[in-house]
């Protein structure tokens, strides 16, 4: 099973990678969107077929505290019906809100498949696919049921960060990595915590990091004080080294200028094949396993974006045949500069 970005999907078979263009590790949202309050609130308004719900509510917590052991953020859970919250959770089947409505809102779609999505701040909203199997414990494939019976702490966990406003990490490690499922990780990790204190920054759990720092602990034990006093010692966010620059594009891609906003659509090889084609897309040689709610919206040889600075980068597509790749394609997205509204 594979998480998306916003999205998380069950996926049966072999991936096709390309190797990455960039170092491993998270990813902010692009526009920064994030909460401006600590103490969050969020409320399920609809429950699984599958799981009762009180276990349901446990779940959701759980995911909920790995989040906030690491952060300076609280979470609480808002039971009246009459009371809103800042985000709002709910299981539902195939068309739900507006998803029909817009392409780059995807609807779910069946047992196996898309698992759940999330919205960033401040819309705050985390959909989950009614059709699936969801339990409190740890995935696994039920032969009696002929599906996968999937963890909803840690899908809900993944959703979570999406909705605190992290994007996909590519640490193979993080929580927030797209096949976190695939690899079992059910926990946050270091790069996931470093995504979130960028976020919202960090706290000291210790009310003695003032003394321990004048004693020079945060030299002779740095360890001991990134676990304590983060906060104090300066040791909250991933150190510069650890960022490389991208690589450039190559020399045959097809470059675009397109003014922020924009919908920008590719079409991948032909329709005229007996045999439909395996299609992979790739950014800045990652590959798109899924459609982003608001960004990037996949639909086999058919990929659209929506130009930001997040979107741009160099998108690839691959058409493979019998496992070979036969052909392959790349568009480079560069955002157009905006006028300057001063004209002299």
């Amino acid at each position: 099973c594979l998480w998306h970005c916003c999205c998380l999907f069950l996926l049966m078979g072999e991936q096709n990678r390309v190797p990455l263009a960039r170092a491993k590790r998270y990813a902010i949202n692009p526009l920064g969107y994030k909460w401006e309050h600590f103490n969050i609130t969020y409320k399920i308004t609809k429950f699984p077929n599958t799981l009762s719900k009180n276990d349901t509510r446990k779940a959701i917590r759980i995911a909920f505290n790995k989040w906030s052991d690491v952060s300076p953020l609280t979470f609480t859970e808002i039971t009246k019906p009459n009371k809103s919250a800042d985000i709002i959770i709910g299981f539902y089947t195939f068309n739900h809100t507006d998803c029909w409505g817009s392409p780059l809102h995807p609807c779910f779609d069946g047992l196996n498949g898309e698992l759940a999505h999330a919205f960033l701040p401040p819309r705050g909203e985390i959909h989950f696919d009614n059709h699936e199997f969801w339990i409190l414990g740890k995935s696994r494939f039920s032969w009696k049921q002929g599906a996968w019976l999937n963890d909803l702490v840690q899908v809900a966990a993944h959703e979570v960060g999406h909705a605190l406003g992290l994007w996909h990490s590519r640490d193979p490690n993080a929580l927030m990595h797209p096949n976190a499922t695939y690899t079992g990780q059910r926990n946050v990790a270091q790069d996931d915590i470093w995504g979130i204190q960028r976020l919202y920054g960090c706290l000291d759990k210790k009310r003695v990091c003032d003394p321990w720092a004048r004693l020079g602990f945060c030299e002779r034990r740095r360890s001991f004080m990134k676990k304590h006093c983060p906060q104090r010692c300066d040791l909250c966010y991933e150190p510069l080294d650890a960022v490389t620059t991208p690589t450039s594009p190559p020399a045959n891609v097809k470059i675009k200028v397109v003014p922020r906003g924009k919908v920008v659509g590719f079409r991948c090889g032909t329709k005229n094949t007996r045999v439909p084609p395996k299609v992979s897309w790739y950014k800045d040689g990652e590959q798109l396993v899924t459609s982003i709610p608001g960004y990037i919206s996949i639909k086999g040889r058919d990929l659209r974006i929506v130009a930001n600075e997040f979107n741009e980068g160099t998108y690839t597509c691959r058409i493979l045949r019998r496992g070979s790749v036969v052909s392959a394609n790349s568009w480079a997205i560069r955002l157009k500069p905006e006028r300057s509204s001063n004209n002299s």
